[in-house]
């Protein structure tokens, strides 16, 4: 089976665009940019093909300052995004507006839509509505993808009463929901489209449920599934089912460590900024200089850096330092520059060292810029005071595992509270808040259901009481505090407002140690260990990617089957007194992993060895929603503003 590359199919999605760009100015929404960032080679590629200017959606006050005008927006035209562009619009001087767009327009087809634009831009105006084919992808990796508009999502958590939103299907949803699981399914349909995919849709978990039955059941799937020839199995599984997989500190993965600690690019998700001041002149230690452009970690036009993060991704800490040094050295060679090879140790100091042979060759900088970008990364992070924290979270979620086993929850709770100090009581190796949360999901996703009663209510008081007064104490709230308390000063923040946003947490704690109680298979991650064998995590994608692979192929209990049509259903119904085989994930050529919620590095690498050994010549995509490090998987389970309605027009 040839299944086109990943990234061959990214940068499809912007023909369209690139075809429109000469002489116009092309304004993209945020998922755009970081789509075209990771996968369609950055705004030069449409200043190379004859754009006047790329700029931001929703854009400043100036107006497009151009006759012609391409919107390139992730989802629908609607809400907030509808706005922005009756903006630009509405500034006067637009004659030519093009939309490239996804998903479905709401309401309306493109005829409408042309009409609603030219109305915008007033008398005389021109306008052109084109439909995207692939979806915006943001191609993080040879095998991972992420899709960039929908970095929100996450599959709600069912509370005390019982089921969750979730269990009654795509109708019971809350309506923000609703229209994300639309636009998901609509992208999958366009991306496998582009691969020529007919699939078989699995889930695990509630929301992957609905996903997968509506993948199954809506139109444009099934025509395309007549007539594609490329057999495909798509296995959704929930993240909310596995918390520990998203905020534990596994491991010894490099370019987990770097997007961790690392501040944001400004208006990304994913990629982060690097400091490239070492490259430069400029004398400053200034860690916030913004005077010289920071660096990143895409680099789609650059094979070596290209080769370089996949090294970061996939191989352990050590070796990659290694693999980083070769690529310096090999670079430096090329380049005639005086470089002394040293072997052993790598240090982030010796690979500074290396670095500023290039620093005042300018040819030389040019040729391996993003090469330097990702070494400068790897030196950055591994000189970053938040690294020895890495390791002391990495040794207490051992020490976790082994409690659980062997206490209930109350007195891991009480191990926690003598921790919990105050702004003025912390030093920088203490824990923070947000680190808190990090071990508190930790500790109840890991533990599962929970004995409730009255020892258990005192013990999360106790650690209540010790967080509120944490964060009344603090000086300045940081951007995740302020969401979760919804005060951005600690001025207007009273000590009821952070007692609800500290109840409004263990409600969620409390919901997430219930969320695999419906699971028969896959109800536990925790291995409690024996006198032999320490307590151990066993991931629950691991799990699933293990039953997939299992050459026994029994039934699988928690993995279902969605079935598209009556030829589906009666295989799998009459299976049990007909010679029918029910569809197996694991029977076709390509495997897609669709995490619901967010993936992890570790996790990618995971999916990707345990495939390769146990079910070798099968091809493996992981897709998600976003890539997570343990603090922005906090900010996705406990910020307010997850998946508000975009009414804003």
């Amino acid at each position: 089976m040839v299944v086109p590359e990943l990234q061959w199919v990214c940068r499809q999605a912007w023909e369209t665009v690139l075809a429109r760009a000469p002489r116009a100015v092309v304004f993209l929404d945020a998922a755009s940019a970081e789509a075209l960032h990771w996968g369609g080679g950055g705004a030069g590629e449409l200043l190379a093909a004859g754009a006047l200017a790329v700029r931001a959606l929703p854009a400043e006050a100036a107006g497009a300052g151009a006759a012609r005008v391409v919107f390139v927006v992730s989802g629908a035209l609607r809400g907030g995004t509808a706005a922005a562009v009756r903006g630009v619009l509405g500034q006067g001087g637009v004659r030519h507006c093009v939309l490239v767009f996804g998903g479905e327009a709401e309401g309306c087809g493109p005829a409408e839509l042309e009409e609603t634009l030219r109305r915008w831009m007033g008398e005389g105006g021109r306008a052109e509505v084109v439909p995207r084919g692939p979806p915006l992808l943001a191609p993080v990796s040879a095998e991972l993808c992420l899709l960039p508009a929908l970095a929100a999502l996450l599959p709600p958590l069912s509370g005390p009463g019982g089921p969750g939103p979730a269990e009654g299907g795509l109708g019971a949803l809350p309506a923000e929901l609703r229209v994300a699981v639309r636009a998901l399914v609509g992208d999958l349909d366009a991306f496998f489209t582009a691969l020529g995919l007919r699939e078989e849709s699995f889930a695990v978990g509630a929301l992957s449920r609905v996903i997968a039955a509506e993948l199954a059941s809506c139109a444009p799937a099934r025509n395309r599934r007549r007539t594609a020839t490329n057999k495909a199995s798509v296995i959704f599984v929930d993240r909310t089912l596995d918390l520990v997989g998203a905020v534990g500190h596994h491991g010894d993965n490099l370019a987990e460590k770097v997007l961790s600690v690392l501040p944001k690019l400004p208006g990304h998700k994913t990629d982060v900024m690097v400091n490239m001041v070492e490259l430069t002149a400029l004398q400053t230690t200034d860690e916030t200089c913004s005077i010289i452009a920071p660096g990143c970690l895409a680099q789609p036009n650059d094979p070596a850096a290209k080769a370089l993060w996949e090294s970061f991704m996939n191989l352990k800490q050590k070796e990659a330092v290694m693999e980083a040094r070769r690529h310096l050295v090999e670079a430096a060679s090329r380049e005639n520059l005086p470089i002394k090879m040293s072997m052993g140790r790598v240090t982030p100091e010796q690979l500074s060292s290396y670095i500023q042979l290039f620093r005042n060759n300018l040819k030389a900088l040019e040729n391996h810029c993003g090469l330097l970008q990702l070494v400068l990364a790897a030196v950055q992070t591994l000189k970053h005071p938040q690294i020895s924290k890495w390791d002391n979270f990495l040794a207490f979620e051992r020490l976790l595992l082994q409690t659980i086993g062997e206490s209930e929850m109350p007195s891991v709770l009480n191990q926690l509270l003598p921790m919990i100090k105050s702004y003025d009581k912390r030093t920088k190796y203490d824990y923070t808040f947000e680190d808190f949360l990090v071990l508190l999901v930790y500790m109840y996703s890991v533990v599962g259901e929970i004995k409730s009663g009255k020892e258990l209510d005192a013990a999360e008081e106790e650690v209540k009481k010790a967080l509120v007064k944490a964060i009344n104490d603090e000086q300045q709230l940081s951007p995740l505090l302020q969401k979760i308390t919804g005060c951005d000063s600690p001025l207007n923040l009273t000590s009821q407002k952070a007692t609800d946003a500290v109840d409004s947490i263990f409600r969620s704690l409390r919901d997430i140690a219930r969320a695999r109680m419906h699971m028969k298979q896959f109800n536990s991650i925790h291995n409690p260990g024996s006198n032999t064998h320490q307590a151990s995590y066993k991931p629950l994608l691991k799990q699933v990617v293990e039953e997939i692979c299992n050459p026994d192929r029994p039934d699988p209990v928690d993995i279902e089957y969605m079935s598209s049509g009556l030829t589906d259903l009666l295989k799998t119904g009459f299976s049990m007194f007909m010679k029918v085989n029910r569809p197996h994930p694991g029977d076709h050529p390509l495997l897609i992993i669709f995490m619901v919620g967010g993936v992890t590095i570790s996790e990618v690498k995971m999916v990707k060895d345990l495939v390769a050994t146990r079910k070798p010549g099968t091809q493996v995509i992981v897709l998600s929603s976003a890539l997570l490090t343990p603090h922005s998987a906090i900010e996705l389970l406990f910020a307010t503003d997850r998946l508000q309605p975009d009414t804003d027009i």
